[in-house]
């Protein structure tokens, strides 16, 4: 189905991100539960781009037309679903990256390497991983998939961070959200899938 990026996320008020986050029609992956599960022979690299076969998937639409069929189970792995069929995807990391951050009327507005748009908040939460010196943030986007902030976001983020008892925060939408994993709060181990070498 066709899409239409949304322009540049700096010229964007709230109400402007938030609706265009509304008007972004989406497969009901909610409502299917096809009953054959196949290798895709896709891959989503760390560096979010998409191959299929050992080869690049380079067109921009296709990539989009993939990414609104993504989902992740409880298990951690990423599947493409469709009515028929379950096709299992090897996610490296994170099946998006967020590339962009607009913070307005209080607000984290984030634009992925897809041209979507997701606001951090209740739904879309934030979470920090790996060591209090080099975190990795990642972003609930949507179907248990999320978006690994990449570096220059990151930088964006920490510009707009706040102390709350000496850990730096950022909040959106009422929600704090820490930016280093907290050392006294035990995080559950997610299991990744293994990356053919």
């Amino acid at each position: 189905m066709p899409y239409d990026a949304p322009s540049q996320l700096a010229e964007m008020s709230l109400a402007e991100i938030a609706a265009a986050v509304a008007a972004r029609k989406l497969p009901p992956l909610d409502r299917w539960d096809p009953a054959e599960t196949i290798d895709s022979h896709m891959r989503i690299s760390a560096d979010g781009s998409w191959w299929h076969d050992g080869r690049p998937i380079t067109r921009p639409a296709m990539v989009r037309a993939f990414a609104s069929l993504l989902t992740r189970d409880a298990g951690a792995e990423h599947f493409l679903l469709t009515p028929q069929c379950r096709q299992r995807i090897i996610v490296e990391d994170a099946a998006f990256l967020a590339v962009d951050l607009q913070e307005t009327d209080g607000a984290l507005a984030f634009r992925l390497n897809t041209d979507e748009l997701v606001i951090a908040g209740p739904q879309n939460r934030l979470r920090a991983e790996g060591d209090v010196d080099l975190p990795a943030i990642y972003l609930a986007v949507r179907h248990g998939c999320e978006a690994r902030i990449n570096r220059s976001t990151w930088l964006q983020l920490v510009a707009l961070a706040h102390d709350v008892d000496g850990v730096p925060c950022v909040t959106s939408q009422g929600v704090t959200f820490p930016l280093v994993p907290h050392p006294l709060v035990p995080r559950p181990l997610v299991p990744r899938p293994l990356v053919p070498q």
